[in-house]
């Protein structure tokens, strides 16, 4: 009996062993490794590497990595929101009993990738480039609305910055910590920065070639001590979505570009590669249609109702996005969305309701306007030249026939959208609005705000500024919402800018692609990668 029960002990510390060794095993390989190249495609050949010139994450994704803000949203929390911010350049921050003066405290010891040292100086540098306050200049400055209500940005010493504010605004902290908020340093020209940024961040600027490719390499110095992980990350630039996805699959790259992937193309991606790991969230991106309210005939404010109007919501999401999308406003709806009106108040708003008897009313005017369907109103809708833009335009112009529109597609490359919807050079268009963060500052000022270089329409409406100045000072956020919802649905009725959709899109990458974390409420801020390893 005694051998049996040595011999049953002896066993079940056999079975225990192999259990112990198992996890030690697992453990081992969930240890970050260093070293590796991250091979990730990318849809197009940014129009520069100037985050702050730019609005497209085309440049945010890959260039994100080579900067630091003064704070930043934590890297994995998928929902950014106040809570979730946390130091960088800066190691702490204070309001002052006013809430009109915000303090950072900087970290000492940083240097910039050509090994000069960084300093307060640069924080101010960068603001007074972004109000437009310095000699240098930006070619396009499309946030310079989010500091409106700076003042001043004041240093002491090389390590202590102050933000001077007209009167207070919670939102700061949001905006500053945005993927579209480096630091940039005072001795490189905007020019450069353009063609060879230079940063603090965890991979250095290393080389770019049109149309084909953008590779940055480790920053042997950077302030993070054992960070990064990886050598470098190459970017390769593959227009052809089937193509990229055929050369994820192929093993030739390990990231899809960020958020661009369909739910018909992760389904397709999974079915040749099961083991490839694919999210589909919502990235705070809104389609939209964007109307020049200073061209006749769309200075008529019953033919922008009109087309308003004509717009199946539901049948956007299900052919473009195969029911995978959200109905909303300007900012984005709930649960994943903060602030996003709730249905029951967007069901009270035009357009919003019974397509049929929507479509019956905006036929009605167009009569009225001389329209029919002998008749047709003839109009270009310009849209930039991707997949992502195109296929929604497509329907829309379908749409647009209900209400007796006739519509050509005039696709315009990507180097020139920004700039010439910003210029008013179109009569009718199909934009892809992304906000930078999920806040209404960030939205109502740069998107509806009278004279915003990001406000395409040119909507302005005096009395619902001073409402963006009334919400924006709130730190009660139950009422700051209501107010907010009621602004959201003052724009929508106004046809500001009417919002098609909110897309949830996918990211896939390998298994071997460790601690990739894919934003909920933003596809800008989410692109350090500086504690991204490679298991292989």
């Amino acid at each position: 009996m005694t051998a049996k029960l040595t011999a049953l002990a002896a066993a079940v510390m056999a079975v225990a062993s192999i259990a112990v060794a198992s996890i030690a095993n697992v453990q081992a390989a969930e240890q970050p490794k260093h070293g590796g190249i991250l091979r990730i495609f990318h849809r197009e050949t940014p129009p520069s590497l100037s985050i702050h010139e730019e609005a497209t994450f085309s440049v945010n994704i890959p260039a994100m990595a080579i900067f630091n803000n003064l704070i930043i949203y934590d890297q994995h929390i998928p929902q950014n929101s106040i809570d979730t911010i946390r130091p960088e350049l800066a190691t702490s921050w204070a309001w002052d009993k006013s809430n009109t003066a915000l303090t950072f405290k900087l970290r000492q010891g940083v240097k910039w990738h050509d090994g000069v040292p960084f300093t307060a100086k640069d924080v101010k540098c960068t603001f007074d480039l972004l109000q437009g306050k310095a000699k240098d200049k930006f070619r396009k400055d499309p946030r310079k609305g989010w500091y409106d209500n700076v003042t001043d940005v004041t240093v002491k010493g090389d390590d202590e910055v102050t933000f001077h504010l007209k009167r207070p605004q919670p939102s700061l902290l949001a905006m500053l910590a945005s993927g579209y908020s480096p630091i940039y340093p005072c001795h490189v020209s905007a020019a450069q920065m353009r063609t060879h940024p230079i940063g603090t961040g965890p991979f250095k600027f290393v080389d770019e070639k049109q149309n084909e490719y953008i590779k940055l390499a480790r920053n042997p110095d950077y302030w993070k001590k054992g960070l990064p992980y990886l050598d470098g990350i190459e970017y390769t630039i593959i227009k052809n979505r089937a193509t990229a996805v055929l050369a994820f699959v192929a093993g030739k790259e390990d990231v899809t570009f960020p958020t661009e992937m369909t739910a018909a193309l992760e389904a397709d991606i999974k079915k040749q590669d099961p083991t490839a790991i694919c999210e589909l969230k919502p990235i705070n991106v809104s389609t939209n249609l964007i109307v020049n309210r200073d061209k006749p005939p769309f200075n008529n404010p019953d033919l922008r109702k009109a087309m308003a109007m004509s717009l199946d919501r539901k049948a956007f999401i299900d052919i473009i996005l195969q029911g995978h999308g959200d109905i909303g406003g300007s900012l984005l709806p709930p649960p994943e969305g903060v602030w996003g009106m709730p249905p029951e108040v967007l069901k009270t708003i035009p357009g919003y309701g019974d397509v049929k008897k929507d479509r019956e009313e905006a036929r009605a005017i167009m009569k009225k306007l001389g329209y029919g369907p002998d008749k047709p109103l003839k109009i270009k809708v310009s849209t930039r030249n991707l997949a992502t833009y195109r296929d929604p335009a497509v329907v829309l112009i379908d749409q647009l026939k209900t209400v007796y529109i006739q519509a050509e597609l005039e696709p315009v490359e990507s180097g020139a959208w920004f700039a010439k919807v910003a210029r008013g050079d179109y009569a009718v268009g199909l934009n892809l609005t992304g906000n930078g963060i999920d806040d209404p500052d960030q939205s109502f000022y740069e998107n509806y705000g009278c004279g915003s270089q990001r406000n395409y329409t040119h909507y302005c409406n005096k009395d619902l500024q001073k409402l963006f100045d009334e919400q924006s000072q709130m730190t009660d956020v139950a009422k700051r919402k209501k107010l907010v919802w009621e602004i959201d649905k003052k724009i929508q009725e106004d046809v500001a800018r009417p919002i098609l959709f909110h897309a949830r899109t996918g990211t896939c990458w390998k298994p071997y692609v460790k601690n990739m974390t894919i934003m909920s409420n933003s596809s800008y801020n989410g692109y350090r990668f500086e504690d991204i390893w490679l298991d292989k």
